[in-house]
C-alpha cells in the first residue's frame, strides 16, 4: 500500500523568477479566540464511556493521578493552545505530568495510541507530554494543532496536591476570509450541511499555501490543490493562494523538469523526492481552470512552458501499438496514484489522465495562441484515445479491462476523457451505479478508497448526463460521514469499514483533508446553479 519515494541526494531545480513571485503572493493570516463548549471524562483511560461535566465547574475541577479530561470546542478548529493551570490542597512538591491528546473527531480520545505500527510516521498522531515544575502557569503550546477535541490526562502527581485547569482557548489560524463567501440559498437541509462542511474542509486547509491536511501532512499536494483550488472558486474565491501554489509546483521542481507531488514550503522551499504520474499531468489542469477564473496574462506566460513540458514528457512514456494507437508503458502506469484501493491496476487510468490532461493543455495553447502546439496536442489525444479503445476495451464485456483487471477507477477516467461516446459512457455509468454485470464484483474487490477517487465518480457521473446519479451519489457518500459525526471531511472513508486505513492504523488518517472538500463546489456548480 505504501507509496514512498526515498532519492538519495535529492536537489531539486529551483527557478528564482517564479519562487520570487510566489513570496509576494504569500496570503495575510487571520486570527481568532476559540473556548471549549462542553466537556467531560472518560470513564477509563481508552474507553468510549463519558461523564458529561458542566463548563463552569472547570476553574474547581481537580485531577489526580490517572484522571482525564476532554473538552469540546464545537467544531473542528486549527490553531495553538494556551491552557491556564493551578491547583488544589498543599503547595506541589512534584511536576505535574501531563499527556495533551488532540482529536479530530471524538473516537481518537479512547484509542490506544502505542497500539499504532503503520507505515507513516507515528509522530504524526497528536499528543504531548509535559511536565509543568511550578504551578500555577500558562503554557501556551509552539505547535499548531487541528483538532475539535482535546483530552489532558494527569499522567503522575504527588498526593500533596491535584491540577486544576481553570481555562483553556486557542488561538485558531487559516488564511481563508469568511466575509469574501458568496450568499448561497440551498433550500435542502442535507445539502446545505453539505455545502457549510466542504467550506469548513477547505477553510482549515488554508493556510500559508492550501494544505493537504492540517494535521497531516501539511503541505501542498498537487492533486489535492487541483480539487482545493475548484472549490475556492466557487466559496472563497482567494485566486491568488491559487496562482502561489501554482507558482510554487513552478518554481521547485526535478532535475529535467518534472513537477513533483508536493512541495515544501518550511525552512525554505523545496520540491519533495516523490513524482507521481497523475499528479504532474494536473498542472496543466490546474493552470487552465485558474486562468478561465482570472484570465491571468502573467501565469499562462510564467507557467506555460512548464505545463506542456508534463504532457510532453508523459507521451514519451507511451509506446506505438500495432494500430497506430500510443499506449502509456506499464513501468510508467506504476508511478500513477488514481487512488489508494489495494492491488490496483493503473494503466488504463493513467492512460485516460493523459488524454484528460490533453483537453485542458490544447486550451492553454489555444490562450497562448500556440496554434501548432495545439495541432499537435490534438494529434496525440486522438493517438492516445485510439490506443485505449484497441488495448483496453473489452467488446464482451462492454468495460474497460486494465491489464486483466476491471475496476471502477478504470471506468471513470475514460469516462472523464470521452475516450467512449457519449450514449456509451451514459450506460457504462449506469452499470456501475447498478452494480451490475462484471462491476458487482469489480466494486466489491476494487472499491473507491477516497473521497479524492469518489469525487471523480461523480465527475464522471455528471460528464455522462447522470445528474441525478451523481447528487445522489454525493448525498450518500458524504452525507454518511455527517452521519459518523464529520466536522470536516475525511480523508479516507469507507461507510462499511469505518476504521479503515491506507496507513496501518485509523488514529494516523486525516480528519480535515482538502481532497474531501468538493461538495461546496459540486453543490454550487452543478446542483444550486
Amino acid at each position: 500500500m505504501a507509496l514512498i519515494s526515498i532519492i538519495k541526494d535529492f536537489h531539486p531545480h529551483n527557478y528564482a523568477k517564479l519562487l520570487d513571485k510566489a513570496a509576494e503572493l504569500a496570503p495575510p493570516l487571520h486570527h481568532s479566540i476559540a473556548e471549549p463548549v462542553g466537556g467531560f471524562k472518560l470513564k477509563e483511560r481508552y474507553s468510549p464511556e463519558k461523564e458529561e461535566i458542566v463548563l463552569q465547574s472547570l476553574p474547581h475541577l481537580a485531577l489526580g493521578k490517572g484522571e482525564n479530561l476532554c473538552l469540546d470546542f464545537g467544531t473542528h478548529i486549527v490553531g495553538y493552545l494556551t491552557l491556564e493551570l493551578s491547583y488544589t490542597g498543599s503547595h506541589p512538591d512534584a511536576p505535574a505530568y501531563i499527556k495533551l491528546k488532540f482529536a479530530e473527531n471524538i473516537a481518537e480520545l479512547s484509542e490506544n495510541t502505542e497500539e499504532y505500527n503503520g507505515w507513516i510516521s507515528r509522530s504524526w498522531i497528536q499528543e504531548e507530554y509535559m511536565h509543568v515544575d511550578v504551578l500555577p502557569a500558562q503554557i501556551t503550546l509552539p505547535r499548531r494543532y487541528a483538532f475539535r477535541y482535546l483530552k489532558i490526562t494527569m499522567m503522575d502527581t504527588s498526593p500533596k496536591y491535584k491540577l486544576i485547569v481553570r481555562h483553556a482557548e486557542v488561538r485558531t489560524e487559516t488564511s481563508s476570509d469568511a466575509k469574501r463567501l458568496p450568499q448561497v440559498q440551498i433550500a435542502d437541509p442535507l445539502d446545505k450541511r453539505l455545502y457549510e462542511t466542504g467550506v469548513r474542509t477547505l477553510a482549515n486547509c488554508m493556510q500559508d499555501v492550501f494544505e493537504d491536511g492540517p494535521k497531516r501532512d501539511r503541505r501542498l499536494w498537487m492533486g489535492d490543490l487541483r480539487l482545493q483550488a475548484a472549490a475556492n472558486y466557487a466559496t472563497f474565491r482567494q485566486n491568488d493562494l491559487v496562482k502561489r501554489c501554482l507558482y510554487l509546483f513552478g518554481g521547485s521542481r526535478f532535475p529535467g523538469g518534472r513537477v513533483a507531488a508536493c512541495v515544501f514550503t518550511q525552512p525554505t522551499v523545496q520540491a519533495d523526492d516523490t513524482w507521481l504520474f497523475d499528479y504532474s499531468l494536473f498542472f496543466a489542469v490546474a493552470l487552465d481552470e485558474y486562468l478561465q477564473e482570472t484570465d491571468d496574462t502573467e501565469a499562462l506566460n510564467d507557467l506555460y512552458d512548464v505545463a506542456m513540458q508534463q504532457i510532453e514528457m508523459s507521451i514519451r512514456m507511451c509506446e506505438e501499438t500495432p494500430e497506430g494507437g500510443l499506449l502509456l508503458t506499464k513501468d510508467a502506469a506504476k508511478d500513477a496514484f488514481i487512488d489508494w484501493t489495494d492491488d490496483l491496476e493503473k494503466r488504463a487510468a493513467a492512460q485516460a489522465v493523459i488524454i484528460y490532461a490533453i483537453r485542458y493543455a490544447r486550451r492553454l495553447a489555444r490562450r497562448k495562441n500556440d496554434y501548432s502546439q495545439a495541432s499537435w496536442l490534438t494529434e496525440q489525444q486522438e493517438k492516445l484515445r485510439r490506443g485505449a479503445q484497441e488495448i483496453f476495451w473489452d467488446a464482451e464485456q462492454k468495460c474497460y479491462v486494465s491489464d486483466g483487471q476491471v475496476s471502477p477507477h478504470s471506468q471513470i477516467w475514460m469516462v472523464l476523457a470521452d475516450v467512449p461516446a457519449p450514449e456509451e459512457s451514459a450506460e457504462l455509468m449506469g452499470r456501475i451505479c447498478e452494480e451490475v454485470d462484471v462491476f458487482a464484483k469489480a466494486l466489491s474487490e476494487y472499491p473507491l478508497a477516497t473521497p479524492y477517487m469518489h469525487h471523480y465518480y461523480v465527475m464522471a457521473l455528471l460528464r455522462a448526463g447522470l445528474k441525478e446519479q451523481a447528487r445522489d451519489h454525493m448525498r450518500s457518500y458524504w452525507g454518511s460521514m455527517l452521519d459518523a459525526g464529520a466536522d470536516t471531511f475525511w480523508e479516507t472513508w469507507d461507510p462499511k469499514d469505518p476504521n479503515a486505513s491506507p496507513y496501518g492504523g485509523a488514529v494516523i488518517n486525516s480528519y480535515c483533508h482538502a481532497w474531501s472538500c468538493t461538495p461546496a463546489f459540486l453543490i454550487t456548480k452543478y446542483f444550486y446553479e
